[in-house]
């Protein structure tokens, strides 16, 4: 079994991924707009260049997402009652992604060295989604 995150955007799923693959690299699996859907989809024109799906491999699981259209429903918001959880292999890769996640967001919780034995760290990036930063003692 395998568990993985599904982020929903209003009109700003492709820069969103955008800025996540430039901090964590890779390339996109997939990435649709809901133009390339067919048209009994019922996407106004306006909503065509709106993200479908899109699906971005980081290490062995895959952060996906899409836009919102107004005729599935209302628009995506932020939430604050879940983040995702990043374990970078080392304290320098954490170093690095950290910053690039909280700019234009914010920091709860400053990377470092907690009581648990972990390099830690909490964030919100510059779309409002809540970060996870934890580098187990063994990955220093």
């Amino acid at each position: 079994m395998k568990l993985n995150t599904y982020l929903y955007f209003d009109g700003q799923c492709a820069e969103a991924f955008d800025f996540y693959k430039s901090v964590f690299g890779g390339e996109y699996a997939v990435m649709q707009t809901f133009g390339d859907g067919p048209p009994e989809m019922g996407v106004s024109d306006a909503e065509k260049s709106r993200i479908m799906h899109v699906s971005l491999p980081i290490g062995g699981d895959v952060l996906m997402g899409s836009d919102t259209v107004s005729s599935h429903g209302e628009p995506a918001k932020p939430a604050s009652s879940f983040a995702i959880s990043v374990a970078p292999d080392s304290k320098e890769q954490a170093d690095r992604i950290f910053p690039l996640l909280a700019e234009g967001g914010g920091v709860s919780m400053p990377l470092a060295d907690t009581f648990w034995g972990a390099y830690f760290g909490m964030c919100k990036d510059q779309f409002g989604v809540h970060w996870m930063v934890n580098v187990d003692a063994g990955g220093q």
